[in-house]
This record gives C-alpha cells, structure tokens and sequence, in this order.
C-alpha cells in the first residue's frame, strides 16, 4: 500500500482522510452550481481504471486524484442526480394577492397616462390670465393651484358686519381706511391715497379671520386667503414663483384682498440662522408688497391676522401702515354673540339671568362664548340620557336652562392669560394707532 495510512480511508474503521473529507465538503457546499470558477477532481483506480466520485469510492486499491473535463463531470453529475423528464419550474403565487398586484399595477399606469395626457392641457381661466400683460413668465401650473386652492369663492354668501359682535370701532376705522377708498377711488387720491396693507392683531378668537372676509364681501373683492403652506414648497425657487404669481393674478382680479392668516410664521424676524430658501420667500413677499405702494391706481389690498405681532419682521411692520388691536369683546358684545347663539334653540333664558352669565364670563373671547354655549346645550341632553330613544326630534328636548350654562362654565374656561392681554395693550401703545379702544376692550 502505497502513501500514508493517516492520509487514507481505512476500511477497519471506515473513516475518511482530511482530503478526502475537504474534497467531500467542497462537493456539498458548491452542490456543483459554478463549474466554471471551480477546477474538477476525480479519484481514479489504478487496477481497473474505473472512476469513481468520491463520496462513492470504497477505498480498495491505490487512489490518485486527477483533473478531468468538466463536461464530463457534468454529464455524470446530471446522469446520477435528476430524473429523466425534467418538468419546467412555474413561480408559485397566490390569486388574491397577484390579483390586486395586477390591479394597483394598472391604476397607477392608467393615472400616469392621464397626467401625461392632461399635462398640456389648461383651463380656460388659466389661459385668460396666462394670456393677460400682467402675467409675464407665469407657470400654468401655479397659476392653476392659485385658483383652486388660495381663491376662496363665497358664491354670493358674503359676511355682514352684523354678523361681527361688538368691535364698533374697529368697524368704522376699517370703513374709513379701505371700504370706502375700494368703493369710491376717484376720493381718494393724492396725500388720501389708501393703504395697502392692514394688520389685525390681538388674542385669539376675536374674529379677526372674519373681519377680512367681511373687508372682501363688503368691498366686492376677490378674496386670496393663504396661509405659511399655501407659499411654501420643496422645490428651490418655488416658493418665490408662488409669491410672484399671487400678486400677479391679484392684480388681474382687482379689487383684490390678500388675506394672511397667522402672518407670523410667514414674515417672522430675519437672523443669520435662517434658512436660505425661507429668506429668499420673505424677501419676495416683501418686494412685492412694497410695489403695491407705488401704484396707487391698482385696488389691491393686503391684510394680516396675527396673535404675535412682536414676532414680525421690522420690514413687514413698516408695510403694514394700519395696524388695528382687536381686543377681547366687552360685556355687551358678549351679550350681543350669546343671544345669538342660543336664538335657534329652546331655551328659558331671561335677561336676568343672561346678564349674569355675560358677567361670569369676563375674559372669555368669542371662540370661548361659543364653546361655552355648545356645552349649555348638551345638558338637556344629560338630563334625558336614560329616556333618550323615546326623542326623535331636537324640539321634543327639554330646553336649556340657566343651570346649564352654569354648569358649562365650570368645564369650559377662558383661554386668553391676563399677561398676554398686557403684552397687546403694551404692543398697541407702541406700533398700533392711537386710539382709545375702551369701548372694544373688556369693561375693567
């Protein structure tokens, strides 16, 4: 016997050699798949020149390891390892699933050739402004999402001032400064030329958002209400594109009012630690504000509503010339807001005690009278709990009583600090218009 005995198969103990066993491992693991990166050993026999594989062999004889051809390998490897028929594979799924694969698949084809399709494709409106001097290198796109979505259409159901409770005079000083130079322009020229920009600052809930669009409907105006997010975009330079548009299509549409809610987050204060493109956003906004004041022919007004007027930018409070506080509503507004309010339901209110009520809720603002009547009007309801299903109808409840809106005021309270209410007064003194509001403001 030829060779180690530490290096071969020995029959007594029918174990393998370590490169028997490498060659072994080595077959398993590659499970012949790349016969091409892999040179191919066999074991032959010296006595009859049969070959063997060697997790075949049964170690008689001598053994030698030589390389032969690998298609040769594979034809024995395919000959001893499949079947004779081999039956093509089919991917398995499942009918539900690929169903609703094929679906979604042909939805968002079919939504993809319609936005293809549609891409040319303008409204009339569109291509009346596209078509118009004063929109020179618009986008039909941006001018398509100003239309759509920054135009509010009242359709004829304007706002009254007697829809707005109290703020008498905060009424008149907005007539005088825009109502009437909208109405009549050929007055107010020269040194009476109106102003465009107002801003209405104040605690939250005092109906500032319902002044601009009683300015809009009482003025004949198209309204433009927009927001932080209406101008804002992901794109570089599409925010400053919206604001170039915007004024574009106002100035095609006037009379126009460019109503901003929440002005501070749009035009806060400008530091080095700013982001570039919301620089650049203000920067627009403001540029184009400040061309509203050089041409005095165009009715174009912009209005701003803010409950953090300290937080604007010295540029932006430059522009807005009429800067007007809307304080809390006083005893009689509050009056005023809560008969309203409770005029549609039944309830056993008298003046009396209305005017009591109207006391306990000093400080409350107009957001808070209507949460505070809201919850009044559930107690009928708590009282009929039990019973509820024999009540078809809200004319079949019980009516609200005096002990509902007390039991309301114990839930819902002002949400307006005391603190804050100095910081407007302290604000008004400094930037606002001198003048004496008592009559607006809270009864102290």
């Amino acid at each position: 016997m030829s060779g180690s005995p530490l290096m071969e198969k020995n029959n007594s103990t029918n174990f393998y050699t370590a490169r028997q066993m490498l060659l072994k491992n080595h077959k398993q693991k590659k499970n012949y798949e790349n016969w091409s990166s892999h040179p191919i050993f066999k074991r032959t026999n010296k006595n009859n020149n049969k070959r063997h594989r060697t997790d075949e062999s049964d170690g008689e004889g001598d053994n030698e390891v030589e390389v032969v051809s690998k298609d040769s390998v594979r034809a024995d490897f395919l000959a001893n390892k499949l079947p004779a028929v081999v039956k093509p594979f089919v991917q398995p799924c499942k009918k539900v699933q690929s169903s609703q694969k094929i679906t979604s698949s042909t939805s968002s084809q079919k939504a993809k050739k319609n936005d293809d399709d549609n891409e040319g494709e303008v409204s009339k409106e569109v291509e009346e402004i596209l078509q118009h001097p004063k929109a020179k290198n618009l986008d039909a796109k941006i001018v398509d999402r100003i239309l759509n979505e920054i135009i509010e259409r009242t359709d004829g159901q304007g706002v009254d001032w007697s829809d707005i409770a109290g703020l008498k005079s905060a009424k008149e000083s907005i007539r005088e400064i825009v109502i009437l130079p909208m109405l009549k322009p050929q007055l107010f020229v020269g040194l009476r030329a109106p102003s465009k920009g107002i801003l209405l600052f104040g605690p939250p809930g005092t109906g500032k958002t319902l002044i601009g669009k009683c300015i809009a409907s009482q003025s004949r105006s198209t309204f433009f209400s927009i927001s932080a997010s209406s101008l804002t975009s992901k794109w570089i330079g599409e925010g400053e594109k919206m604001v170039r548009a915007l004024f574009a299509i106002a100035r095609i549409k006037q009379p126009a009012v460019i109503f901003i809610d929440e002005i501070d987050s749009l035009l806060t204060q400008r530091n080095d630690s700013e982001h570039e493109s919301s620089r650049r956003l203000k920067t627009e906004f403001l540029v184009q504000f400040d061309g509203l004041a050089t041409d005095h022919e165009e009715r174009l007004l912009v209005i701003g509503a803010t409950n953090r007027p300290h937080e604007l930018d010295e540029a932006a409070r430059r522009r807005f010339n009429a800067r007007l506080y809307i304080p809390l509503p006083n005893k009689q507004a509050r009056c005023d807001l809560m008969r309203r309010l409770i005029a549609a339901e039944k309830h056993t209110l008298n003046e009396r005690e209305l005017n009591e009520l109207c006391e306990q809720t000093k400080g409350y603002s107009g957001a808070d009278i209507c949460c505070l009547c809201r919850e009044a009007a559930y107690g009928p309801i708590r009282r009929v709990m039990p019973d509820l299903e024999k009540y078809e109808t809200k004319e079949s409840l019980p009516p609200i009583t005096y002990q509902d809106f007390t039991a309301a005021l114990d839930t819902v309270k002002a949400t307006v600090a005391p603190s804050d209410l100095t910081n407007y007064i302290e604000w008004n003194k400094q930037f606002g218009r001198k003048k004496d509001y008592a009559e607006d403001g809270d009864d102290d």
